[in-house]
């Protein structure tokens, strides 16, 4: 009788511990195998070897963005996407836009208390509330789905559903980083980010300053439109929104690639056309989904090999205080918030019924380091050194941050 009940009692112990050892498996090989694919990227970019230089490494940066990228996003949405699933996956832009509201509002609160340097303010509040929901997720769904003993079922499923969830919300992300971004990121009253070059002539020069303030081109060019006010105004009027929408950051390849995918997914004449496996125009979709597997090698030896250069001489400009406050918000703070809202949309029968993929892509959307797009939008702004620094410091505590929010999510999902 004794050794029944010690049996009884040790089973659930015994099954607790291997589910944890098992989730602990799941969440740390993908994460070691992405550490270990930037580390030879890093490697190939280093003095000793040379093969990935900088130049090297920006045209690679361009290859996956402007081809191996959209090639995946269409391919995998494209089959997986229906109108029917996009009714049902309504919350995944939602949940983005949530994301950026909360991981802003927690970036208010600790910029206030931390007091970064001057001009930081706004910028710190950005590198805490902005996200990476495309590049890293796809990642990492990418080596967790090809571990055969992952929670979400199988190898093709798991990768296509992931996939396919990341992608549909991709397009809100990019309108999120070109409008409230970059507006976040305006250069302060000096025109400049560089206040030791504060006294150089102004690029952008406020709209209040003084005459001798403005260079001659630019007042030159103020008389001109003032003359030809009164031709083309209906031309000026959509150069005018063109400008202010940020229509050609928006549409960038891979948005364009959502986009199509949704609608082509949508038809259903158009999907048995192109996305069926035995449809006349298979083989594009075929010939996308083998340059889209070389996505993820190609974008970890990039990032690896970016990580050659170090944080540069932007860390001084932050300081240490901020860039602590920076990384402890968006990896320790933010993801308990976005597990708030991804709980309290479950429980009010917003999310679809039974799909942990759906749920465990909505909570990475609020576990991810810094964007790296916003990285990009920096750089349009004139602060892309300090935003350089961020993301160099951001992603390498995010190595075990992930590991730790993953095993989390895992055990709350099953």
């Amino acid at each position: 009788m004794e050794r029944v009940l010690s049996a009884v009692m040790e089973a659930p112990a015994a099954a607790g511990g291997e589910s944890l050892l098992g989730s602990i498996k799941i969440a740390v090989l993908p994460i070691a195998k992405v550490f270990t694919m930037c580390f030879l990227g890093f490697l190939m970019a280093s003095k000793y070897v040379n093969i990935l230089p900088a130049n090297g490494r920006k045209l690679l940066n361009g290859l996956v963005f402007s081809l191996l990228l959209p090639c995946l996003i269409f391919s995998q949405l494209g089959q997986a996407v229906t109108l029917q699933k996009m009714l049902e996956w309504w919350f995944i832009p939602v949940n983005v836009v949530l994301g950026a509201i909360s991981g802003s509002l927690i970036g208010f609160v600790i910029v206030t208390f931390v007091k970064p340097p001057y001009p930081y303010f706004k910028f710190s509040i950005i590198q805490i509330g902005i996200g990476n929901i495309g590049n890293v997720p796809l990642v990492l769904i990418a080596a967790l789905c090809r571990d055969t003993s992952n929670p979400f079922g199988d190898t093709e499923t798991c990768s296509t559903q992931g996939t396919a969830y990341i992608s549909f919300g991709q397009w809100v992300g990019a309108i999120i980083l070109y409008t409230y971004v970059f507006h976040m990121f305006a250069p302060p009253a000096e025109g400049t980010f560089d206040l030791e070059d504060v006294n150089l002539p102004l690029k952008n020069p406020p709209k209040d300053a003084s005459p001798e303030q403005v260079p001659l081109l630019m007042q030159e060019a103020a008389v001109t439109d003032s003359d030809n006010s009164e031709k083309g105004k209906i031309k000026k009027f959509l150069v005018l929104v063109y400008e202010k929408l940020k229509l050609k950051q928006i549409f960038q390849p891979p948005i364009i690639a959502s986009i199509l995918a949704m609608v082509l997914g949508a038809v259903p004449v158009l999907k048995r056309l192109i996305f069926t496996t035995d449809a006349p125009l298979y083989f594009f979709t075929d010939s996308c989904i083998i340059l889209g597997e070389a996505m993820i090698p190609c974008i970890l030896l990039a990032l690896g090999g970016n990580l050659v250069d170090g944080p540069g001489p932007g860390s001084s400009r932050i300081g240490l205080r901020t860039l602590v406050a920076i990384i402890i918000g968006r990896l320790c703070l933010v993801p308990p918030a976005g597990l708030g809202i991804v709980t309290l949309a479950d429980k009010l029968g917003f999310l679809p019924a039974n799909d942990k993929m759906f749920r465990f892509v909505l909570l990475l959307q609020h576990t991810m380091p810094t964007s790296v797009l916003s990285g990009a939008v920096a750089n349009l702004r004139g602060c892309g050194k300090e935003a350089a620094a961020v993301l160099f410091w951001v992603h390498i505590f995010a190595v075990f941050s992930m590991a730790g929010w993953i095993i989390l999510y895992l055990n709350i999902l099953f």
